[in-house]
């Protein structure tokens, strides 16, 4: 039997008395578009944090691309993260580092080469990719961003916000990408507010709030847990999830 791409098991990160996530259980298969919703503060990012060996968990364990958390050098190889701000230099061009990630990677020169050219055509960079980082926009800086999380091919990509200052048509071409990258079997850990990107491209979706899995689910699933009783929009589903109030056990959407 396969590897779970990520699998949490009481996943916890307390900062004194206060609990930024607690006893998070997750289950993602390899190739799934797994939407992370939640409000501002929910413990999104620490979630995400967690799983890139950024930030170590109070208690609690988990596994991503088969690798436990507490081996930093065995999971790294297999992950790429895109954090909300993401870790570029602006001395340098958007060619310069993209090459800079690939050597950090061992990437082959030739091979990562033609990655580079063919992901810079992808996003529209190719006509800026030799001028400097501190003269791009913020879509272009998210654009490089996004480039270097998935240059090496990782098994898993946490994407943090990866829509984030792009306009529409950029904003289509990173969905196709992102696509594209699950029908290769690479799989997504997408943490967004824009919940039309989630309903659309989301295997699976699963709310935090206040630390904790409230729900989870497809998104038809999730959906018909609005207040109408009915199959409503994400937006009703997250909203009603959200509010209420004290935490539930977290179910499967029916």
């Amino acid at each position: 039997m396969a590897d779970l791409a990520i699998e949490t098991d009481a996943l916890t990160k307390r900062y004194g008395n206060e609990y930024a996530v607690r006893e998070l259980d997750l289950e993602i298969d390899p190739g799934t578009v797994y939407g992370f919703l939640g409000p501002n503060g929910a413990g999104k990012t620490t979630t995400m944090r967690m799983l890139t060996t950024l930030t170590k968990p109070t208690s609690g364990s988990a596994r991503v691309a088969g690798h436990s958390i507490a081996e930093r050098d065995a999971v790294t190889p297999h992950i790429g993260y895109l954090p909300e701000e993401p870790p570029i230099y602006d001395e340098l061009t958007g060619r310069e580092q993209l090459e800079y990630v690939a050597g950090l990677r061992d990437l082959p020169r030739e091979e990562s080469g033609a990655r580079i050219e063919r992901l810079l055509e992808r996003f529209d960079l190719t006509g800026d990719a030799d001028k400097r980082i501190e003269a791009y926009s913020k879509g272009m800086r998210q654009k490089v961003g996004v480039i270097q999380a998935v240059l090496h091919e990782p098994a898993v990509a946490f994407l943090d916000e990866p829509t984030s200052g792009l306009d529409p048509r950029a904003a289509r071409t990173m969905r196709e990408t992102i696509a594209d990258l699950a029908d290769r079997e690479m799989t997504i850990f997408l943490s967004t507010h824009i919940l039309p990107v989630v309903d659309e491209l989301g295997d699976r979706i699963g709310v935090l709030h206040d630390g904790r899995l409230v729900a989870e689910g497809t998104p038809t699933e999730l959906k018909r847990r609005a207040e109408t009783g009915e199959e409503g929009s994400l937006e009703d589903a997250f909203l009603a999830v959200t509010d209420e109030g004290e935490y539930a056990e977290p179910e499967e959407a029916v």
